[in-house]
This record gives structure tokens, C-alpha cells and sequence, in this order.
């Protein structure tokens, strides 16, 4: 996996993941994933990869005043957003991997659509395990299997035929985990004992094409490998490729699935 498929954004792409990529894609899933990990008032919950904090801050609302959010992220470019986004969450730059947690330190640790992009995924998941109290609930979500996500499979398909397999496979990385045996067997590799495999529906959703291609190349990994000239050719294209996602008012709306992995460490 290149450095650009880890997901490691900086300055304006960061930006506009916030203003962009979280409504139309990870403002959703948040609330069911902090429902999957039962989050509850007081509780101490650990968010890893937080990228700009949607999830965290969904938890810091379900916890109040007694509880304790941290968000840990890599991406010193994603916790300048977040920092700016909610006070009373404890923003963290750290790894996934090697994390600067006490053992039993949280109540709950959840991570949303960040462990496909991680070097050492049992590593991370061993250290999510670790720093969890005995009780407490784990809750991880990942992208479905491309092929369940009819638009994305059409963008990657653009992508690959206007500018070939680098390029098409930085739109590909967050589906890599998509396959719910892998999941299970990873959780297993890292120790994690009876992790369950859920299966959710979402809808992705852009107010226009014109929108969907900005931020999925303005907003990601993508805005460092395209020249204006492709970027503009890329639009150009994407009216007639990606027409089948755009409904009569000119909005864009396509479904789009996720895996939610869970368990519980025996108290």
C-alpha cells in the first residue's frame, strides 16, 4: 500500500474531508457505531484514527460530563480540524499500532473506516484490545466489498481508464478490507476471541456530481496525483460514466455497505 492509500491527508484536503466527505459519507454511520459499542453516560471511550472527529464527537455527546472521549489520529493534517471542531473531546496524534495508553484504560474502543489503512492491522487491533477494560465493548467499522458500492465501483472504473491502476487503486484502498472472513480472521490473529460481523446499509450522498467528483479527489488522497488537466478531463467524463447515480434533481445518492465488527472482553 503507497503512502497516499494509508489515507494521510494534510491542509485543504483535510478541510474539505470535513465539509464534504462527512456528511455525504461518515456523518451515518457514526451514531450506529457508537450504538454497537453500547456507549453510555461516564463511559471513557477511545477513537481510533478519529481522522476530523465525527465519530469522537458523537461519543463525546453520548458520554457528558462524566465521561471521557479521546481521539487518536496520525494525521497531525486531520486533528488541526478536529481540535477546532469540539473542545471537550482529547485530541492525540499517535499510531494505532504502538498507542500511549495504559492497559485497561477505556471503557470502549471504537474506530470508523480507519483499520484498512493501518501498516500492521492485527498490531492495531491487539492495541485496541489491550488498552479495553475487562467489560468493556469494541466496535470497528469497515467498508463493504466495492462491488456493493455501485458508485464507487463506477468512479474506480473511470478512474482506471482515464488515468490507469495507481491512481484507480487510491480510490480502491478503502474497500480492501471489504470481505467479512478476513475481518473475522484478523480479529482472530490479534486475539480478539468471538468478534462479531455485522453487515449495515448506507446510502452515500452528494448534493451534485460536480460535488461527488470534487471532494472525492479535492478530499482525499487523489488531489496530489491529478494536474488541473485531469482533474478538469475527469469531470468532463464523469457526466456520462457516472450518470446512473444522479437522480432527476441533480443530486447524487447510491448505496453503500459496511461491516461493523464487535466484542466484548470478558470482565
Amino acid at each position: 500500500m503507497s503512502q497516499d492509500s494509508r489515507g494521510q491527508l494534510t491542509g485543504s484536503a483535510a478541510e474539505i474531508y470535513e465539509a464534504f466527505f462527512v456528511p455525504a459519507l461518515f456523518q451515518e454511520w457514526a451514531p450506529q457505531v457508537a450504538d454497537a459499542a453500547a456507549i453510555a453516560p461516564g463511559h471513557a471511550v477511545l477513537d481510533v484514527a478519529c481522522g476530523t472527529g465525527v465519530l469522537a464527537r458523537e461519543a463525546a455527546g453520548r458520554v457528558g460530563q462524566a465521561g471521557r472521549v479521546v481521539g487518536l489520529d496520525r494525521n497531525e493534517g486531520m486533528l488541526d480540524v478536529a481540535r477546532r471542531s469540539e473542545a471537550a473531546v482529547e485530541w492525540q496524534a499517535g499510531r494505532a499500532e504502538a498507542m500511549p495508553f495504559e492497559d485497561g484504560a477505556f471503557d470502549v474502543v471504537v474506530s470508523q473506516f480507519g483499520l484498512m489503512f493501518f501498516d500492521d492491522r492485527p498490531a492495531a487491533l491487539r492495541e485496541m484490545w489491550r488498552v479495553l477494560r475487562p467489560g468493556g465493548h469494541l466496535a470497528v467499522a469497515v467498508w463493504d466489498e466495492l462491488a456493493h458500492s455501485p458508485g464507487y465501483a463506477a468512479m474506480a472504473e473511470l478512474l482506471l481508464r482515464l488515468f490507469g491502476s495507481r491512481v484507480a487503486e487510491e480510490l480502491r484502498a478503502p474497500f480492501s478490507l471489504g470481505g467479512a472472513a478476513a475481518l473475522r480472521g484478523l480479529c482472530g490473529e490479534a486475539g480478539i476471541p468471538q468478534a462479531s460481523v455485522r453487515t449495515l446499509q448506507g446510502t452515500a450522498r452528494f448534493p451534485s456530481l460536480e460535488a461527488w467528483v470534487r471532494t472525492d479527489v479535492k478530499g482525499w488522497t487523489l488531489a496530489g496525483m491529478l494536474d488541473d488537466a485531469q482533474y478538469a478531463r475527469l469531470q468532463q467524463e464523469a457526466v456520462a460514466a457516472l450518470a446512473p447515480q444522479v437522480r432527476p434533481d441533480g443530486t447524487v445518492a447510491f448505496a453503500i455497505s459496511a461491516h461493523v465488527v464487535t466484542a466484548a472482553k470478558d470482565a
